[in-house]
């Protein structure tokens, strides 16, 4: 599949990049990693984010040239679809996306069954960008600093600084690689994880006095409402990494975050320690992701919505409930 993709890259010269909404550091790093490869190639290259971009991502390079609304579809031959399960991920546009002539999907997500003629994925994979890493190296492509930067973001921020259970061989070597190519470790790090805004800290300071731990002290959540983000006038990307707070705590082997949506739903990311299979309860609640981590988006009350996720952890997650020999 990589020959396929790269004779795709060669043939044509108009490319659409997007990843899905709400989009993460691996999602915003792959993105703008391809944009500087197909610009590289002479190519013409746009990429497209239903979302806004986060204040800590937009030290990378070329995220200025990030666009949020979609230009017309029939402006573009083929559109790269990056770090989605299915194509519904990219957003509201999706339908118009999937009706550009070639469509080429890059994945890590172990729901993914396959949307796309031409697809890579691989859910051994750290990221989407360690997958990326792998079609540079197969074309043979100049690695710049600006790609190594972006490709490094892409890895660090989906193995949570390479703490993960998917941080392998293959994704410390790619990310030795990447420094080799440019990438400054210590900068990248710093913004991301040490440029908060002020309202990140007032809401961890309003969601943390609710902590919740469930089931004999192995299941813990955090919840972030409307209310709270507009009393810490806070945005819901200040959010990210809460889900990973609750899992910091000795004996909590699983952590869970509902944040509400404007729309009065709830988005749910769900984290597991060791070897506990968290993907199947997100495929449960209509959502995916990877073993130890996952996500979906529910609708209804709070407390009806945390009796199924809890039902869904008891029914999915066995193993959570074996006493210790």
């Amino acid at each position: 599949m990589l020959r396929k993709i790269h004779e795709l890259m060669q043939k044509h010269s108009s490319f659409l990049v997007v990843a899905h909404e709400r989009p993460d550091g691996d999602a915003i790093g792959s993105t703008l990693a391809f944009y500087h490869i197909l610009r590289g190639f002479g190519k013409n290259a746009v990429v497209y984010s239903q979302d806004r971009i986060p204040e800590n991502y937009l030290f990378l390079p070329g995220s200025e040239r990030i666009v949020q609304e979609l230009p017309s579809v029939e402006n573009f031959e083929v559109a790269i679809i990056l770090d989605c399960g299915e194509m519904e991920r990219v957003g509201t546009h999706a339908a118009e996306i999937a009706s550009i002539p070639n469509l080429i999907n890059i994945d890590h997500h172990m729901s993914n069954g396959g949307f796309c003629e031409v697809c890579l994925i691989d859910p051994n994979a750290s990221s989407t960008g360690e997958l990326l890493f792998r079609l540079l190296r197969y074309s043979k492509i100049s690695l710049t600093s600006e790609i190594a930067t972006c490709l490094y973001a892409a890895i660090l921020t989906d193995t949570g600084g390479f703490r993960y259970g998917n941080t392998h061989s293959s994704s410390l070597m790619a990310a030795a690689k990447l420094v080799d190519g440019g990438a400054d470790p210590q900068w990248i790090s710093e913004n991301i994880y040490e440029s908060d805004p002020a309202g990140r800290i007032h809401l961890l300071s309003m969601v943390l006095p609710n902590l919740i731990l469930e089931e004999d002290g192995k299941v813990g959540s955090l919840i972030v409402t409307q209310k709270a983000l507009a009393e810490a006038r806070a945005l819901p990307e200040h959010s990210e990494g809460f889900v990973d707070l609750p899992r910091s705590i000795k004996g909590v082997q699983i952590s869970i975050l509902y944040a509400e949506t404007p729309d009065s739903r709830f988005k749910i990311s769900l984290r597991s320690k060791g070897r506990i299979n968290i993907e199947k309860v997100a495929r449960f609640l209509g959502g995916g992701g990877h073993t130890n981590a996952a996500g979906c988006r529910v609708a209804g009350e709070l407390e009806d919505i945390r009796r199924q996720v809890i039902g869904a952890i008891r029914a999915y997650v066995p193993e959570l409930y074996k006493k210790e020999q």
